[in-house]
């Protein structure tokens, strides 16, 4: 990122880290040491991009744990494909998506995919 770039010069955008919940079962299912291996080098990796990509990480973000789905039915138990999420900020969409690019979310944990989307401003009269 060019360092001469202000921060508010940058948008904002959410990136949301996605799983089949069958690769998590799959991950779940491995024999512990090679989990509890394969983890320990995701979260090294992890760090390191964490490390690479700090000026561009506007919000750590966190995993997301099980949901509740509401509508006008109540409240339910669901399970989807939602893992985690962190906000970046990048002169564009395309450079946000690039930060991404071999990340340890689907090259070492059982991740597919993230979705980068912009953050955009609340219309006004709200």
């Amino acid at each position: 990122m060019d360092e001469t770039l202000r921060s508010a010069d940058m948008k904002k955008y959410l990136a949301v880290f996605l799983g089949k919940p069958e690769a998590m079962d799959a991950w779940k299912a491995l024999p512990d040491g090679e989990r509890d291996d394969r983890e320990n080098r995701g979260i090294a990796a992890w760090h390191k991009w964490v490390e690479t990509h700090k000026n561009a990480i506007v919000e750590m973000g966190a995993p997301l744990g099980k949901t509740k789905r509401i509508d006008k039915s109540g409240v339910s138990d669901v399970r989807n494909d939602l893992g985690a999420w962190t906000v970046v900020q990048a002169e564009s969409q395309e450079a946000a998506a690039k930060l991404f690019l071999g990340h340890p979310h689907f090259t070492i944990f059982p991740g597919d995919r993230i979705e980068v989307m912009e953050c955009l401003p609340i219309p006004s009269g709200i």
